[in-house]
């Protein structure tokens, strides 16, 4: 019986590549997604000798026009049938949006929108047409508030919280055997957090993030048991909760002074 096959979007680095090593490791054939081929063809070979599973590599630029549904008809021509997608892609831009290049602003949009939109109407619709698969789609904790200095990432990602949300009670009407969840990590020991390329550093204690491995293991796990909403940690559940206390603007106001205060 032939493996089932997992697709992982921005598999090179970070909860990506930790994505990829769990599902290999409990027999999930690979489909790894990202910019960088040889960066991808190294991993594909570590885990294929790791977890003797097939690792196929797909290079892709998500922020550019039809980039998903070049991804999908791809898969589809190489009779690659998806059993869980993970929407991982993301990126991200700290600082003032006056600022911030517009163009890099849009990429955003692109790719942490636009892609896992129709990724996820993709995949959707053909897994729906054979009654099963699971798809995770990676929000953040941010998209539970409304974060100066981060503005537009922040309300990305609350997108892709209801909008992940309100597909999921969709599916589960329609009881056609495929799970959606949204991931929401909080501060996660990756690259997102000190790259040059996003603009402002935010300066944040380590005992304060978690690792990649464990916001990857808790988003495998719990969206293969089911859930719709996944917080790992329990900082994190606490801080999520902490946002239905405080009005929109009074929440606004404290994180905007703790994000310009922790800003480099």
């Amino acid at each position: 019986m032939a493996n089932k096959i997992a697709l992982v979007t921005g598999a090179s680095d970070g909860i990506g590549l930790e994505f990829a090593d769990i599902l290999g490791a409990r027999g999930y054939d690979l489909i790894l997604v990202a910019r960088r081929e040889d960066k991808l063809n190294s991993i594909a070979t570590s885990l294929t000798q790791e977890h003797g599973v097939n690792c196929t590599v797909i290079v892709a630029d998500l922020s550019q026009p039809q980039a998903a549904q070049q991804l999908f008809q791809n898969t589809q021509s190489n009779n690659l049938r998806v059993d869980f997608l993970v929407n991982n892609a993301g990126l991200l831009h700290n600082g003032f949006f006056t600022e911030l290049d517009i163009n890099a602003q849009e990429r955003m949009i692109a790719v942490n929108v636009l892609a896992l939109t129709s990724l996820t109407h993709l995949y959707a619709n053909d897994m729906s047409a054979r009654k099963n698969g699971h798809i995770l789609n990676v929000a953040s904790l941010a998209g539970w508030m409304p974060i100066p200095n981060q503005n537009v990432y922040a309300a990305t990602k609350s997108y892709v919280l209801s909008f992940t949300q309100a597909l999921a009670d969709e599916l589960n009407a329609a009881e056609n055997g495929v799970v959606v969840s949204a991931l929401c990590p909080g501060y996660t020991a990756t690259k997102m957090m000190d790259n040059p390329d996003q603009g402002a550093k935010l300066n944040i204690a380590p005992n304060m993030m978690m690792s990649a491995k464990e916001v990857a293991e808790q988003g495998i796990r719990d969206c293969l048991s089911g859930k719709m909403t996944i917080v790992p940690g329990m900082a994190n559940k606490f801080t999520a909760a902490i946002t239905h206390i405080f009005s929109k603007t009074r929440l606004t106001k404290l994180v905007g002074s703790f994000y310009r205060k922790n800003m480099g």
